[in-house]
């Protein structure tokens, strides 16, 4: 049986930089906590933009260059001990990679749901492996994630919640 641990987007632009917010910092010693004591797998995302972000849906919506590959920005952040766990860069909200690697896992137990941001890519990943896996019980842990703003956290984990995504 495998326990999988999701750390969604950890990435410096999202704590400290372009997009960062006070409530993201805060969460980085829980988060980096959680890691380092989650007795299953541990498997990171990594939001990846490139030069033509701007033209993007996604760039049109929110003109804020972030995470662009390459750059300090983009990487996850230092506390985080990466390692070897693999680490899915999607260049959207969603990653449907890290549903096809899911649902390719033997004997998968349990999957639960960490980072940045709860509103945009936790809720977007965790609804997709939601989709992709209805009898897999999923979990979010409040307070080792952060919105763009605690009202619109708080808005995301009452959506999960009713979709029957268990809020920790």
């Amino acid at each position: 049986m495998q326990d999988i641990l999701i750390v969604v987007d950890m990435q410096n632009d999202f704590i400290s930089g372009a997009l960062g917010t006070a409530e993201a910092q805060a969460i980085v010693p829980k988060v980096v906590e959680k890691v380092k004591g989650f007795t299953g797998r541990v498997i990171f995302t990594r939001d990846t933009h490139f030069e033509n972000y701007l033209s993007t849906q996604e760039g049109r919506n929110l003109p804020v260059p972030h995470c662009m590959e390459g750059t300090e920005g983009w990487q996850i952040d230092a506390a985080l001990p990466v390692l070897d766990a693999p680490v899915f860069d999607k260049p959207g909200f969603g990653s449907p990679a890290l549903i096809e690697f899911l649902k390719g896992l033997p004997a998968l137990e349990r999957v639960e749901f960490i980072g940045l941001c709860t509103d945009i890519c936790v809720i977007t990943n965790a609804m997709m492996t939601k989709g992709a896996l209805p009898e897999v019980p999923l979990s979010v842990r409040a307070d080792c994630c952060a919105g763009v703003t605690p009202e619109s956290h708080e808005t995301a984990l009452s959506a999960m919640k009713m979709c029957q995504i268990e809020i920790i």
